[in-house]
């Protein structure tokens, strides 16, 4: 089985795992699962949700190392990342695996405001558990810029930490969490020379965008889905957006980033078709944005927790499919400095390339 079928296997229909981390199980991002290395690349995958009970795949302990199997037959051996600095805690008592965790194999991640102007509204990303780690207590509400220093620096030193993430809910101020994501990106860059990613909701006024240009090397402006009813249906916070917006936006960015050092998370499986992905993906790859598709991961304690990611046949349809836009435009994970692109974790297109 190719490295590449593996991964969209096991981020679509996750795998079972006992005696090891299943990862966090709230936050911003594809929550409830566990980073998996393997065959030289990383995947995200799910071990909370309900369907992964369903799965065919599971992880076993064999003489001290990890291995995946399906229907019991050896795929592959596994390996985690090294988190030596999330067992640390800062002067004032905080464990540091509260202010920032290990993304993939080495990017540190964190979301620097932990509420959203959102959340307890109609209105709010149905895909999304941003304050749901926050009501676990497994994270805090606001990270300060000298506390993520810290973090980054232990991450860099003790687990070779290359880059770095940032994202926020979004906020009620008109820069939507962009000064306060810069502030943090400032520090932690002074503390540490990492590369780093900042990821925001396109702001009304685009200068704003301008606050992160020494701040952070790229940035990544969500639109989720192409399609706008289903936008409308499990996000209307984006939908009330114009499209337009995002355009400009994305254009903007580029213009200060360069190339590919642009991203738009684009997650298939809440209703849309194949060629609103590929289409959209193709009006972002010829922007010089990376579309970074993701299956659906319903996370528990999120309004869809009971839905199901889409199939790994149909995954790999839109990778291939993307790869070759991605191709055809010059656009590549391998030209990107930092974030979710240069992690991997989350997406297969990277190894679809």
């Amino acid at each position: 089985m190719e490295t590449k079928d593996l991964k969209v296997d096991l981020l679509c229909l996750g795998a079972r795992v006992s005696g090891v981390d299943k990862g966090r199980k709230g936050g911003a991002g594809p929550a409830a699962g566990g980073m998996f290395l393997f065959g030289g690349t990383v995947a995200n995958v799910p071990t909370q949700s309900w369907f992964v009970s369903q799965s065919p795949y599971n992880v076993d302990a064999e003489n001290g190392k990890y291995v995946i199997k399906r229907d019991g037959e050896r795929i592959s051996e596994v390996h985690f990342p090294s988190k030596k600095f999330e067992k640390l805690k800062t002067g004032e008592g905080i464990p540091y695996n509260k202010i920032a965790l290990l993304h993939g194999a080495d990017c540190l991640a964190t979301t620097t405001i932990q509420t959203c102007v959102y959340w307890n509204t109609p209105k709010r990303c149905k895909f999304c558990a941003i304050e749901l780690s926050l009501k676990s207590s497994a994270t805090i509400a606001r990270k300060k810029p000298e506390q993520l220093a810290e973090v980054a620096l232990a991450a860099k030193k003790l687990d070779h930490v290359t880059h770095v993430t940032l994202t926020t809910g979004t906020t009620s101020t008109p820069d939507r969490g962009i000064n306060y994501l810069a502030e943090t990106a400032r520090a932690i860059k002074e503390a540490t020379g990492l590369s780093i990613h900042a990821q925001f909701e396109p702001p009304e006024e685009l200068s704003m965008i301008d606050v992160l240009y020494d701040a952070v090397d790229t940035v990544g402006i969500h639109v989720e889905t192409f399609d706008r009813k289903v936008l409308e249906e499990v996000a209307l916070c984006k939908a009330e957006i114009p499209f337009q917006q995002y355009i400009e936006a994305w254009k903007r960015s580029v213009k200060i980033f360069g190339d590919c050092q642009v991203s738009s998370y684009v997650i298939a499986g809440m209703g849309e078709s194949d060629e609103s992905i590929i289409e959209g993906s193709k009006v972002l790859a010829e922007l010089g944005v990376y579309p970074f598709i993701v299956p659906l991961r319903p996370i528990p304690g999120s309004d869809m927790e009971n839905e199901k990611p889409p199939s790994p046949n149909r995954m790999r349809y839109i990778y291939e499919e993307v790869a070759g836009i991605l191709h055809d435009n010059g656009v590549s994970w391998r030209k990107n400095k930092a974030g979710c692109v240069r992690c991997r974790a989350c997406s297969a297109l990277a190894d679809f390339e």
